[in-house]
């Protein structure tokens, strides 16, 4: 598996020969340089499947547009999937606790502690979270959420994690403690954070968060925008 980090809670997943784009909000990060990184912009990145946690705009801004010109299929709750149907843009609807299996391997539906609205205001359903695994590996990308108890029973109904995606950024989600103390409940030991620095109310210390998780015997990777890193 290979992950690059495209800013804020925007992930490229590669696994099994497909590209899966978490939460794409490209064009309007203010901290996205389209210029040095044209082949991550809206206009260019590829993927077979778009998947959201939730409707806020931070999380769907590109979706629709890189769902067109890519003819990825979208990948969330019932009520987004909804939404976007209603655009002529096709998905796959999932729900709390369900799996489904795909091409590039299995995919959970698990509990975000969180709100949700679509961009026009419409109802934008339960947020959720993603696990994923395949002979490749699993992960979970977390999606926007706080700590919740719900975790633990990630470990009891998945495969063992090899790494998650975790939001760090505080005020909207979990900050770095309670992200420490939710990779114990996950019981995965790799964490790469997401969710930060974007705007004036998520600005981190890297350096205090990466201690937090390294006191704790755990790694937080903290990637650049446009940087990779294989599983």
């Amino acid at each position: 598996m290979k992950v690059t980090y495209c800013g804020h809670a925007c992930m490229l997943v590669e696994t099994k020969g497909k590209k899966l784009l978490f939460d794409p909000f490209l064009t309007y990060n203010e901290l996205f340089d389209t210029a040095t990184l044209p082949h991550l912009s809206a206009d260019q990145i590829q993927a077979d499947y778009i998947l959201l946690s939730h409707g806020h705009e931070d999380h769907v801004a590109d979706a629709e547009p890189i769902a067109r010109r890519t003819g990825a299929t979208l990948i969330s709750n019932a009520e987004i999937i909804s939404w976007y149907a209603k655009k002529g843009v096709p998905g796959h609807m999932m729900n709390h606790g369900g799996t489904w299996k795909f091409d590039f391997g299995t995919v959970k539906f698990v509990h975000a502690v969180h709100s949700s609205s679509l961009p026009d205001g419409s109802n934008g359903g339960n947020p959720g979270g993603f696990v994923i695994w395949n002979d490749e590996g699993c992960f979970y990308f977390a999606g926007d959420t706080a700590l919740s108890m719900d975790m633990k029973l990630i470990p009891m109904t998945c495969p063992k994690l090899d790494f998650a995606i975790l939001p760090i950024g505080d005020n909207f989600t979990m900050g770095p403690a309670d992200a420490v103390l939710a990779s114990s409940f996950i019981e995965c030991n790799t964490i790469i954070g997401c969710h930060y620095d974007t705007f004036g109310y998520i600005k981190i210390d890297h350096a205090a968060a990466q201690k937090a998780f390294a006191d704790n015997g755990k790694e937080l990777i903290l990637l650049p925008i446009g940087a990779t890193k294989s599983f």
